[in-house]
């Protein structure tokens, strides 16, 4: 085979799962139409969990030497703003920052780990091959007077190729969902008069406008009005449009001119029915589509490649069975479910009707409540995310549950942060009891997926007081906790490796 995996589609989604794979010695080619990054920023965020997971790889401070941090976030337009300094993360809150600068540095992340980027093509044709053969991509350049055809083999083939995906098509996976029924318009616009503290919003039974800084120079205009929004989503946005309905909402246009990027988009909602089919694996827009609300798109794509990137590292060095691929569905489906009827939740609330802007109103007075505030910023943060605990092992609150970053003392008496542990892409064994007997037997461990660490929590989060043992996968998530209480700790510590990552009991 030429690859262990392709992935069709070089976007954040594409390029982050590529650099996972690398990450963990995996062989990937990620194969992008595009000849070079796309200098329209179609994201603008990147919400906390996103940041985390970029701390764990310590790719953190690069997003945020050019972004913007902005502790609130908003719901549907909706005036009181989600308050995301109060949650429960060292990144308490959300990154403006373009995606053009995303996918830069996700590009050179993934360039230095060795992944193969073949600019300039664009995936035609993917077929799963009969008796474990891999799969055949075949792959058409298109620049020049003459196409180039390639044709290729990988173990597995990843589509990160966005909403109209190819490998979603040919992989036969059906795309159930809702068409378009109302737009709203985007603008990338020079402001002569721009917002006071960068930030504006406002809505009205006039229609409503969102207005958030691009860049020192550009800012964004999303425009959503009842003149708008039956607009085909394929009639052209004129600067002219843009002043028009500013003009009509706010009194004035801004001195909108020198547009860098009009478009128009709409409310269409569709879920792949399934993420996997065989060797063949959906992520990002090619998994889902949505409304844009809540910036939450990109980074849900983000969060489904740090899920799968591991699982398909596992398979392929055959310390994971293949089922283990399975969960990447089983977890991320019904998460995702939830993510979708949030954009459509708050895509209801963008109307002009008495009925909607009464709704709203409601909406306003409970978003003022501090807990139903909250609850609603960790969800569109995924601060919120678990997953299924794992079977077989001792119930306990952690199991599932999300990693939060806390400092450590290790054993040799140095002090760190919980995420520099995962710089490498591994499980992390966390021993905390200081019981040196298992620790001792714990020092056998060797195994090439797992880095085992002896440390003293200098600051334990709520609920982590009673914690022996503890296994994090290597998105962020707790596999399982063993508490102090627990008895014949060895043998289950042992089993519980060999219920994630190893097949077979680990005998200590």
């Amino acid at each position: 085979m030429d690859y262990e995996v392709i992935i069709a589609g070089g976007g954040p989604v594409g390029m982050w799962l590529a650099a996972e794979l690398a990450l963990a010695k995996v062989s990937v080619c990620v194969i992008e139409r595009l000849e070079e990054t796309s200098p329209y920023s179609r994201a603008l965020t990147l919400h906390p969990r996103t940041l985390e997971m970029f701390d764990m790889r310590g790719l953190k401070e690069r997003f945020m030497e050019h972004g913007k941090p902005i502790s609130t976030g908003h719901f549907a337009m909706l005036d009181t703003r989600l308050d995301f300094s109060v949650l429960d993360s060292s990144s308490n809150y959300t990154l403006f920052i373009p995606q053009e600068i995303t996918e830069q540095v996700l590009e050179e992340h993934a360039t230095k780990l060795g992944v193969v980027i073949r600019r300039g093509e664009e995936v035609v044709s993917v077929r799963e091959q009969d008796q474990d053969q891999g799969v055949e991509v075949v792959s058409v350049r298109a620049s020049g007077p003459h196409a180039n055809v390639s044709v290729m083999t990988a173990a597995y083939v990843v589509g990160a190729d966005g909403a109209g995906s190819t490998v979603r098509k040919q992989a036969g996976i059906a795309f159930p969902g809702t068409d378009t029924t109302l737009t709203a318009v985007l603008a990338d616009v020079e402001l002569a008069v721009p917002p006071e503290n960068g930030i504006r919003s406002e809505y009205t039974e006039r229609g409503g406008v969102m207005i958030a800084p691009v860049s020192p120079d550009i800012y964004r205009v999303i425009l959503t009005t009842p003149h708008l929004m039956h607009v085909p989503k394929d009639v052209p946005v004129t600067l002219e449009e843009i002043q028009t309905e500013l003009r009509y909402l706010l009194g004035t246009d801004l001195g909108a001119s020198n547009p860098r990027w009009l478009s128009r988009f709409g409310n269409a909602t569709r879920q792949a029915e399934t993420y996997r089919k065989g060797r063949i694996l959906l992520a990002g827009d090619a998994a889902h589509i949505h409304f844009p609300a809540g910036g939450q798109g990109m980074n849900v794509g983000l969060q489904e490649a740090t899920n799968l990137g591991w699982k398909l590292a596992g398979v392929i060095h055959g310390w994971a069975a293949d089922t283990l691929l399975d969960s990447y569905h089983g977890e991320r489906y019904p998460i995702n479910t939830q993510f979708l009827r949030n954009t459509e939740i708050q895509t209801s609330l963008l109307d002009f009707t008495t009925a909607v802007l009464a709704h709203r109103q409601l909406q306003e007075k409970w978003f003022r409540h501090t807990e139903i505030n909250r609850s609603m910023a960790e969800q569109i943060s995924a601060l919120d995310v678990g997953y299924p605990a794992a079977e077989g092992m001792p119930q306990h609150p952690l199991n599932g549950k999300r990693f939060a970053d806390f400092q450590l003392r290790l054993s040799d008496g140095t002090r760190t942060y919980a995420y520099e542990l995962f710089h490498e892409g591994r499980f992390v064994l966390l021993h905390l009891a200081q019981d040196a007997k298992i620790a001792n037997e714990l020092h056998k461990i060797a195994l090439s997926h797992i880095s085992y660490v002896e440390a003293v929590a200098e600051e334990a989060p709520v609920g982590w007081s009673d914690v022996h043992t503890v296994l994090i996968r290597p998105d962020g998530y707790i596999a399982w906790a063993i508490s102090l209480e627990q008895t014949d700790v060895l043998r289950t510590i042992g089993e519980g490796i060999a219920s994630w990552c190893s097949g077979e009991p680990v005998l200590l």
